[in-house]
C-alpha cells in the first residue's frame, strides 16, 4: 500500500503554492509514495481578498481537519504574518481539536515550509513557533537540516529556506520563488517522503 503524504497549505498570493507544487513533485519521486495537495479554508471574504489584490484560488481541494488522519505524513505550508503562521492556517489547526483528543495524528511525521516578505521576516521564527502545533498533536517533526548540501550555504543570492524547511521570499509580492528555493522544496518533498515511507514500514 502506498505511503500517503499530504501537502497542506495556505497561500494568499501564490508563493507558498509554488513551493507546495514542487514539494509534491519531490515526494512523488520516491517509489511507493502518493502525494496530495490540499488547501485550508479561506477565512477572508472575497471583498477583502480583492482589496488585497489576491489572485483567485486554484482548484486544489479544500481539506477538512478529519481528513488529516488519513495521511501517513503531512507537510504544512503557510505565509508568515509578523513572524508566525498566517491566521488562516492557525484557524485550520484550531479546528483539529477532535484529532488532538483522540491522538489520531500522534506518531505521524510532519514538516514545515513557508514564505516571508523579507530576510528578517521570520524564516526561522515561523517554523519555530509552528512546532508547538505539532508537539501538542504528538507528531514527529522532520526538518531538512543541511541534507540539501552546498545550496544551503549560498551567500551570493537571496535564498529562502532554512534547516527547518523550504522557504521563499515574497518581497512586495512581485518576487517569485527562485530556482534554488524550488530545488530545496523538491528536496524537502523527496527527503520527507523517504522518511515517511520508512516510518510506515516500521509501524
Amino acid at each position: 500500500m502506498a505511503t500517503k503524504v499530504y501537502i497542506v497549505y495556505y497561500s494568499t498570493y501564490g508563493h507558498v503554492e509554488k513551493l507546495a507544487e514542487k514539494i509534491k513533485k519531490g515526494a512523488e519521486s520516491v517509489e511507493g509514495v502518493e502525494a496530495n495537495l490540499w488547501q485550508v479554508p479561506e477565512t477572508l471574504s472575497d471583498e477583502v481578498l480583492g482589496k488585497l489584490g489576491a489572485p483567485p484560488k486554484s482548484d486544489v481541494p479544500i481539506i477538512t481537519s478529519s481528513e488529516l488522519a488519513e495521511a501517513d505524513g503531512v507537510l504544512f505550508g503557510f505565509p508568515t504574518r509578523f513572524g508566525m503562521m498566517a491566521a488562516q492556517f492557525k484557524a485550520f489547526l484550531d479546528s483539529t481539536g477532535t484529532l488532538w483528543r483522540t491522538q489520531q495524528l500522534a506518531g505521524k511525521p510532519a514538516g514545515l515550509f513557508y514564505s516571508t516578505g523579507s530576510q528578517g521576516g521570520g524564516q526561522e521564527t515561523t517554523p519555530l513557533t509552528a512546532i508547538t502545533q505539532l508537539v501538542h498533536h504528538g507528531m514527529i517533526f522532520v526538518p531538512i537540516g543541511y541534507t540539501f548540501g552546498a545550496g544551503m550555504f549560498e551567500m551570493e543570492k537571496v535564498r529562502g529556506g532554512t534547516p527547518y524547511g523550504a522557504g521563499t521570499y515574497a518581497g512586495d509580492g512581485s518576487r517569485q520563488p527562485s530556482e534554488l528555493e524550488l530545488d530545496i522544496a523538491f528536496h524537502q518533498g523527496k527527503y520527507f517522503a523517504g522518511i515517511s515511507k520508512k516510518l510506515k514500514g516500521t509501524a
